[in-house]
């Protein structure tokens, strides 16, 4: 282990368990209403079932208290004990004690604030934890690429951020190994390996995404070499520069070379356009490469117009074996600037411990790591929004595989997480459910719920800001719900109707379309009988946009339950050394930010 900082201290396992035991206790009383299907919200009597209020003064009380724009979620608790106002154990406030209704918004919204991640100081600060893995050694940089040229804005900033705490942890244990568990298209992986130096294996269970990551980087590194003489840079994307000593000697035959290469008769070689071998990346991308070739060969032959500001680069978004090494030869080293040469120092050489390989497998928890990675060493598994149970199996892997030191893990889709408690699943044979994970929620027997679990995926930060719920098409659908069990006398809401509302141009439209989907004749409904529907619930719209924002400001609740069990699992097993939460990400750009991190101890 490299000499840094200590690592920041973080709660112990009592410590924890306290936290959740206060949380199930709110949860036992609040988990109906995340567990409410929408689908259902007429047909059930949702509202009349679960809160004794108007829908107004609860949309008025949840902005004022959860949502209000500009009040921060760590400036929201519920009053200590002493103060005037309900009191985090002062339960029965919130929910009236015989019928179960909720009966204060405000307690409710200011306990579930106080029982977010955030609020319950579980994260520990990311700035802290670079600082105390990179010591006062300055932090590898290698080149300086651009990940918003070739992904989202989203995707851009996760693995920017995910990336540097990456690469910090590697340097920390001196280990240059990374699996990436759930790699998809290979954003975070090629990152990780062009970036830092750093020997990825992205394992993905989809062929298709295996299979297009190859070939981008097959084909990449075809056309690599004609874009790199086009574009006047060396093999580490580095503009040529000419010394000043050296610029009038050399202006006529730089003029002479430039015209050459843009004139450059395409008989002799092979015709290839952009979508050949830029396939997934944007018109927009491919248009401000071509654009800055015209000016290359439009403007003067100046060195500084040859030395671009902010110059794009295919190097910028390269796997690091995407690119064919060419050798010192064909860069005489007394036209090369110092400042040059220092700078390729700074960048890793290509070879074979610093590629990206991606692999098909589909991994559980007894997955055998030697069989997909037959050069297996001392290593880091990380995993960028892993969905359902391979964000637990993730650090089940991590905690049984002496090789993986260390683990950083983001979850997602917690709707397809397994659970171990739900009724619905007593026929399954699972030995190692997504949830619970812990000792302490095993011996509680704690279930969430499929729907609680799915509203867990809400993004709170992202409603106050005023992006709000697509309310209009969640009330289609609860009252196409009562049309199909009036109408055709099914009460089971399992039907599956999928994304028709944009595709529809009004209700009477979403109907007949949604009905033709699952089978039903929708032509024994007349528009009169349909539209009937319609005017009966519209004025019950706003109990719907309510009750959805009551799940809204639960949302953090069952998003910190799931995120505690992880965490006090990690605390459980003695062979983990530190283990802590760490928010990542912006929450309005990527809703689901906290990472789960953990290191083993040292032999």
């Amino acid at each position: 282990m490299a000499a840094s900082g200590p690592l920041p201290v973080t709660h112990d396992l009592p410590t924890l368990q306290a936290k959740l035991q206060g949380l199930l206790r709110f949860l036992r009383d609040a988990l109906g209403i995340s567990n409410a299907h929408t689908v259902d919200f007429y047909t059930e009597s949702v509202w009349e079932q679960m809160v004794d209020l108007r829908p107004e003064t609860v949309l008025a009380d949840l902005t004022r208290t959860a949502v209000k724009p500009g009040v921060p979620l760590s400036e929201a608790r519920p009053p200590a004990e002493g103060e005037t106002g309900p009191r985090v154990t002062d339960f029965p406030k919130i929910f009236c004690e015989t019928s179960r209704k909720l009966v204060n918004v405000e307690a409710f919204a200011l306990t579930a604030k106080y029982y977010s991640v955030q609020n319950l100081g579980l994260c520990t600060p990311l700035e802290q934890l670079l600082v105390a893995f990179q010591g006062n050694k300055k932090q590898r940089t290698g080149k300086n690429v651009k990940p918003c040229e070739f992904m989202n804005m989203k995707k851009s900033h996760e693995v920017q951020a995910m990336s540097e705490l990456i690469s910090s942890i590697s340097d920390y244990y001196g280990i240059k190994q990374v699996i990436d568990l759930g790699s998809g298209k290979g954003y975070l992986s090629s990152f990780l390996s062009l970036k830092y130096g750093l020997k990825v294996y992205g394992i993905d269970s989809s062929n298709a995404n295996t299979h297009g990551a190859k070939e981008r980087n097959r084909k990449l590194k075809k056309h690599w070499k004609l874009y790199h003489t086009q574009s006047g840079l060396d093999v580490n994307g580095q503009t040529l520069k000419r010394t000043k000593e050296r610029k009038v000697q050399s202006e006529f035959k730089c003029k002479a070379d430039i015209v050459e290469v843009c004139n450059h008769s395409p008989t002799n070689q092979e015709k290839i356009s952009p979508s050949d071998f830029l396939p997934e990346f944007s018109d927009s991308v491919i248009s401000n490469l071509r654009k800055q070739m015209e000016n290359l060969h439009a403007q003067p032959y100046e060195e500084e117009n040859l030395c671009f500001a902010n110059a794009f680069s295919l190097i910028d978004f390269l796997p690091i074996n995407a690119i064919e090494p060419t050798t010192s030869s064909h860069i005489p080293s007394r036209e090369m600037s110092t400042a040059n040469k220092e700078r390729r120092k700074m960048i890793p050489q290509l070879n074979e411990s610093t590629i990206y390989s991606p692999l098909t497998s589909f991994i559980t928890a007894d997955s055998e790591l030697h069989d997909i990675i037959k050069d297996l060493e001392d290593c880091l598994m990380v995993g960028l929004h892993t969905c359902g149970d391979l964000a637990p199996n993730t650090l089940r892997i991590f905690t049984s595989k002496s090789e993986i030191k260390g683990v950083c893990s983001v979850g997602c889709c917690y709707h397809l997480l397994s659970e171990e408690f739900e009724s619905q699943h007593k026929e399954h044979t699972e030995e190692k459910w997504g949830f619970p994970m812990s000792q302490f929620l095993k011996d509680e027997r704690w279930c969430c719920g499929r729907n609680a679990r799915m509203s867990a995926c809400l993004a709170l930060e992202r409603v106050a800001l005023g992006q709000g719920l697509p309310t209009e098409s969640l009330f289609y659908r609860a009252v196409l719900q009562n049309i199909i069990k009036d109408c055709y006398g099914i009460t089971k809401s399992d039907q599956h109707v999928g994304k028709i509302y944009s595709k529809c141009s009004s209700f009477v439209d979403y109907v007949r379309k949604s009905l033709k989907k699952i089978g039903l004749d929708e032509s024994k409904l007349s528009e009169k009988t349909i539209m009937d529907y319609y005017e009966k619930y519209k004025p019950r719209r706003n109990e719907l946009e309510a009750f959805n924002m009551l799940k809204v400001v639960l949302a953090p609740c069952i998003e910190t339950l799931i995120l505690l069990d992880r965490l006090c699992y990690l605390k459980e097993q003695e062979a983990v050394a530190w283990s802590a939460l760490v928010k990542l990400f912006d929450p309005v750009k990527s809703p689901r930010c906290y990472a789960v991190i953990a290191l083993k101890k040292q032999q």
